[in-house]
């Protein structure tokens, strides 16, 4: 599969004005495989220079020994949506709901982002769900190109296959929408993330308000759409992701058998995998595995699945998403450098992990040549302290 996004696409891709020249000194440089003490200096928003040193050439930000990394990399948040509906029913106006998504996200630290939108709509029974990620895609693009946003915005379409119209909502989209990343979704019951519908329950409960007997409703409503439409959606949904030019990603892969087929798909990574075993299992078929910041942060999944940290103990960890929390990005990579021991290597799974992952070869590590996607951090105690956040060398946070 080619790139989704060349070079020349890439050069235009700007999502924000490039700054004046920027020098950043007397700090502690994370590169990709070790952490020196130097200054970065960014030029037309690009890494320019990078030198070794406590020296503070005139003009330059003295960083007193503050961490300088590169700029976060979120590959799946749902952050948007909880913005454009910040409570069940309620619909937020479009264009202030996506800017400040945008302003939530820079404050943490995230300069890239993949925001995820749902593709695949249910119009029988209580827990419905529209079709609006064509129209929101539309909004977030025309603010994108208005110059409204601070950083770098992509699509993820999570393609829900136990749905009714998946296919003809995927057609909505063309290879110009820097739609970078698809996501096979299957939240039948009793499988996948929900094979406890304990947890399934609670969930659908608290964000739809529906009763016992509506609830029996929802679980066998979805399980009918999965024997409908799961394999036909699920084969259009990876043809859909090759014509869009986009990575295809997994999701709550469970066991060896699911991993089977998402390596037979041409999945490039895997979405919180819910066992060791399927994780095991993408790693013997070079599959990254990535998990939620959450459960790294809670120290276990909120559904009962595997723990991130026993997967970061077992060496099969490789990206980190915030998921449903922004500012857990930037504090679960510090959490994994106190679990390995190796700063470069934690800081990798949030920067440069996912930007390969997306084959965004432009960012994502501190070297000469990239965007100047760069954060200042000094450690208080346990808790990382975000200082500034510069994209493309403008101060956005």
């Amino acid at each position: 599969m080619n790139s989704p996004f060349p070079t020349s696409s890439l050069a235009k891709a700007c999502d924000v004005d490039m700054s004046a020249d920027l020098c950043l000194a007397n700090a502690q440089l994370v590169l990709p495989d070790q952490v020196i003490t130097g200054s970065v200096t960014i030029e037309n928003g690009v890494i320019s220079d990078l030198a070794e040193g406590d020296h503070v050439p005139s003009g330059a930000l003295d960083c007193a020994g503050d961490l300088i990394l590169p700029g976060l990399v979120e590959l799946h948040t749902d952050n948007v949506e909880r913005h454009i509906e910040p409570r069940p029913e309620v619909d937020w106006p479009h264009l202030p709901a996506l800017i400040a998504h945008d302003a939530e996200l820079a404050s943490t630290g995230i300069t890239t982002v993949f925001d995820a939108l749902r593709v695949g709509s249910i119009h029988s029974g209580k827990a419905r769900y529209s079709d609006y990620a064509r129209k929101l895609a539309n909004e977030l693009l025309a603010a994108r190109a208005a110059g409204f946003f601070k950083i770098s915005h992509f699509l993820h379409l999570r393609a829900e296959i136990c749905s009714e119209t998946l296919l003809e909502e995927l057609a909505a989209f063309g290879p110009q929408d820097r739609v970078g990343i698809v996501s096979l979704m299957d939240h039948t019951p009793g499988q996948r993330q929900f094979r406890d519908l304990t947890a399934l329950k609670t969930y659908v409960a608290k964000k739809r308000g529906l009763n016992d007997a509506e609830f029996a409703d929802h679980v066998e409503n979805l399980i009918d759409l999965q024997k409908r439409f799961g394999a036909a959606h699920e084969v259009g949904s990876v043809k859909e992701a090759v014509r869009l030019g986009a990575v295809l990603a997994s999701h709550d892969d469970t066991t060896a058998d699911h991993v089977e087929t998402s390596a037979a798909n041409g999945v490039g990574f895997a979405e919180f995998p819910t066992t060791v075993e399927a994780a095991e299992a993408c790693r013997a078929h070079g599959i990254a595995v990535m998990m939620g910041a959450p459960n790294l942060i809670r120290g276990g999944s909120h559904s009962g699945n595997v723990a991130a940290h026993d997967l970061a103990k077992a060496n099969l960890l490789d990206i980190v998403s915030s998921d449903y929390v922004p500012s857990a990005l930037l504090l679960s990579a510090f959490r994994l450098a106190d679990i390995w021991n190796d700063l470069p290597r934690a800081i990798a799974t949030v920067t440069r992990n996912p930007a390969e992952a997306v084959r965004l070869r432009d960012r994502g590590a501190l070297r000469t040549g990239l965007r100047g996607d760069v954060l200042r951090v000094r450690k208080i105690d346990q808790t990382p302290l975000l200082r500034g956040v510069w994209s493309q060398g403008n101060k956005v946070g």
